[in-house]
């Protein structure tokens, strides 16, 4: 694996629509309780764009799931959907722009269900600081990915507008 490090809060900061292509080829490293630490190549992630966008969990406004949307850029969001599976977000933005990058493939796994569940990734991480945390955090790699666009994947709820935004990054 190439030398890497930590992504800042800076990386984070910016609008998710910079921040969802950056975070490809990123490495995902996440600490086990035996001290190991995994890590996975991001292949795929879609933007969610604040309370306009409304395929984004925000458009809905300020609630307890959302929240940690609200705050600034580097936190985890993670969210259950259809009582089983948990979804890797990473909140991007300044505080009170709620906008966040859903992780949907890891290089060997697609699927953002099954990348939260081989990599461990549950509720206890909603609200984790990327920059600061012992169990989870993005480094920086030296590939420099070929980037492709899409509409993003089961939204079909937040009508054709947007859904057919090309906010889903892919390599």
């Amino acid at each position: 694996m190439p030398d890497c490090k930590r992504l800042k809060r800076d990386f984070y900061t910016r609008d998710v629509l910079e921040v969802a292509p950056a975070l490809l080829s990123k490495i995902l490293a996440i600490a086990k309780p035996d001290g190991t630490i995994s890590r996975y190549y991001v292949t795929e992630t879609e933007a969610y764009r604040g309370s306009e966008d409304l395929a984004c969990h925000a458009c809905k406004g300020r609630t307890p799931r959302t929240e940690v949307m609200f705050h600034k850029g580097g936190l985890i969001y993670v969210y259950l959907i259809y009582g089983i599976h948990w979804m890797l977000n990473v909140v991007t933005g300044k505080i009170n722009e709620p906008q966040a990058v859903l992780i949907r493939s890891l290089e060997g796994c697609t699927g953002p269900g099954r990348l939260t569940k081989i990599s461990g990734i549950d509720g206890s991480f909603y609200g984790e600081d990327l920059v600061s945390s012992e169990r989870i955090w993005f480094e920086d790699s030296t590939l420099t990915p070929v980037i492709k666009t899409g509409e993003r994947i089961g939204i079909d709820y937040a009508g054709d507008y947007w859904k057919r935004k090309p906010w889903r990054f892919y390599i």
